[in-house]
């Protein structure tokens, strides 16, 4: 089995971090990767660093765009892969065997998915994700939380469709849930799959992105079941902080 994977890294304005990410995927031992870079139209660098990388990328586009979702639209409409990945700027896959460690660990799965480390901003390791990915997971697993990260996920494309651009913040879980609606076959690998830098547009406009998600959810399960669901995931939040406090302490 050696399907093809299409990667696809959004970047604007990050001269800082994109040689990173761009090297966690060309440093690959997988071969059958096709990397997408779409940059909105940077002017500190971004694109001077990612052309000196051009012969080894199948797409390159620099153009300004609608947003986030907007361009993860435009490499998603060029990918050609049996799957698909978003690592978007800042962001890393775990190490150089990940890619072909994910496709070994069962055949033909319609989604692949692992686990996340987290980094702060100095890429200094904050350990795992408080939400860990789900033992097995379907499109009823984001009831309390995102458990699995965007940057964690395989999907084979053909049951992808195009981001909705009426959410600006949080289509990724929308994009993720409809996906997982036509999958039947989900394959929890058992790995750490990525590195993810914390931030982003969904953490500096917190309350929009909370308020959407709210929306994305209950078109997937239901209003009422999912204010419930919110009590048990305030619930455990500030358990999570209890706990967290007192090992600090």
């Amino acid at each position: 089995m050696n399907p093809k994977l299409s990667v696809i890294t959004i970047v604007y304005n990050n001269a800082k971090d994109i040689e990173r990410t761009l090297l966690s995927v060309l440093n690959q031992t997988y071969s059958n990767i096709e990397y997408i870079l779409i940059d909105g139209a940077s002017t500190d660098g971004t694109k001077e660093i990612i052309q000196k990388y051009g012969e080894r990328l199948a797409q390159f586009i620099s153009e300004s765009d609608k947003g986030l979702y907007d361009a993860m639209n435009k490499g998603l409409a060029l990918a050609t892969g049996d799957y698909v990945l978003f690592m978007n700027s800042g962001d890393e896959i775990y190490a150089p065997e990940t890619v072909a460690e994910v496709f070994a660990s069962a055949p033909s799965g319609d989604i692949y998915y692992g686990e996340t480390e987290m980094f702060d901003e100095n890429w200094k390791s904050l350990g795992q994700r408080r939400h860990r990915a789900p033992e097995h997971f379907d499109w009823h697993s984001f009831k309390f939380g995102m458990n699995v990260s965007h940057q964690a996920i395989y999907i084979k494309r053909s049951l992808t469709a195009p981001y909705n651009l009426n959410y600006k913040y949080s289509s990724d879980i929308d994009w993720i849930l409809k996906s997982a609606k036509k999958s039947s076959n989900v394959v929890n690998t058992h790995l750490y799959v990525a590195k993810y830098l914390i931030g982003g547009v969904s953490k500096k406009k917190h309350l929009a992105s909370l308020k959407e998600r709210f929306k994305i959810l209950s078109h997937y399960y239901g209003f009422i079941p999912n204010v419930i669901n919110h009590v048990f995931i305030a619930l455990n939040l500030a358990q999570y902080y209890v706990r967290h406090r007192k090992t600090n302490d």
